[in-house]
């Protein structure tokens, strides 16, 4: 029997080939990272199950936000913990919240960095769900009086972009108007659209204090099982007018992020979560598997899926990495 005329071997041969032949490409351009900001000053709280990555205060933050610049990643997402919590979430909508005070300080200080508001109440109640709760469950209508607070807040303090992550029924339509009557048509909304109800999240609760305080998020957020909703989902925050649709998490859903991509053709962001960073952390930390050769992989499965915004805590590993050009 012959050999085949066709080896792909041969396009594999050296680095070089490699590069000239590769289909997908993450660049530093498709990163955001994720940020949480606390009160006081000097402050800088390690998370334990998120190796290298801290609660910080405004200070802080404008220090690694202006590190994050001059990496050239073009943007963050903040998540901010109050002085105090309660059961409406009133920071999240004061002028003077965390999320403000700190917008206005990277506003001054980092300028050319696109400043991007996580709209949610779970990490401002005592209660720990994303809305205001009636009774045992979160009351969908009256909590989007309070989305629409919050971004409103966010926008007049700084934010250059707000992402409603609550899951209620409606909240993109209500902002986006609210924005527009407002004076804000400029104002992109990136909606968290297809957000799963996932076992990924702990590190983050333990990150942002938001914990809920009784039953879970199932209520809202999406069964892990559906494909077919999530789909509607998308559908329904695009004719609502987002700008960018996101799904969360991002590795365990990867064909959902396909699909959305091949439905719509619209903008795509993924959040490469809390639980997929600590996982990746804690076998590289064991000596498992080599770090900056998975993180490299995790990130471009999620590019090669669709998406075209990566929401990463290995934001500013990767982009070292691709500006050295060590890249694979």
């Amino acid at each position: 029997m012959s050999f085949p005329s066709h080896r792909p071997r041969r396009l594999r041969r050296s680095e070089n080939l490699r590069r000239m032949t590769r289909e997908t490409h993450l660049r530093v351009d498709n990163l955001i990272m994720p940020l949480f900001i606390v009160p006081g000053a000097r402050v800088e709280n390690p998370i334990g199950s998120m190796p290298g990555i801290a609660q910080l205060s405004v200070d802080r933050a404008v220090e690694e936000c202006k590190q994050i610049r001059d990496l050239g990643i073009p943007g963050v997402i903040l998540f901010g913990i109050p002085d105090e919590k309660d059961a409406v979430g009133s920071d999240a909508y004061s002028d003077n919240g965390i999320i403000q005070r700190a917008l206005r300080a990277l506003k001054e200080a980092v300028p050319g960095l696109t400043l991007i508001t996580d709209v949610c109440l779970c990490e401002y109640t005592d209660h720990g769900h994303c809305g205001l709760v009636k009774g045992n469950d979160v009351d969908n209508d009256a909590t989007l009086e309070l989305l629409v607070k919050e971004s409103l807040s966010h926008v007049r303090a700084g934010a250059d972009m707000v992402a409603p992550s609550d899951m209620m029924d409606g909240r993109v339509g209500a902002i986006r108007r609210a924005l527009d009557q407002q004076g804000f048509p400029h104002i992109p909304i990136m909606a968290y659209a297809a957000k799963f109800a996932s076992g990924f999240y702990g590190p983050f609760r333990e990150a942002a204090e938001s914990t809920p305080q009784f039953g879970d998020r199932r209520s809202y957020q999406m069964d892990p099982a559906n494909g077919d909703e999530a789909i509607r989902e998308v559908a329904l925050d695009i004719e609502e007018g987002a700008d960018i649709v996101m799904v969360k998490p991002a590795l365990p859903y990867l064909d959902i992020i396909r699909r959305v991509k091949e439905e719509f053709g619209h903008p795509l962001a993924a959040y490469n979560v809390s639980g997929e960073y600590a996982m990746l952390k804690a076998a590289a930390l064991n000596g498992w598997l080599d770090e900056e050769r998975v993180m490299l992989e995790a990130l471009t499965s999620i590019k090669r899926a669709g998406a075209d915004l990566i929401l990463t805590y290995f934001a500013k590993d990767a982009a070292r990495i691709l500006e050295q050009g060590r890249a694979t």
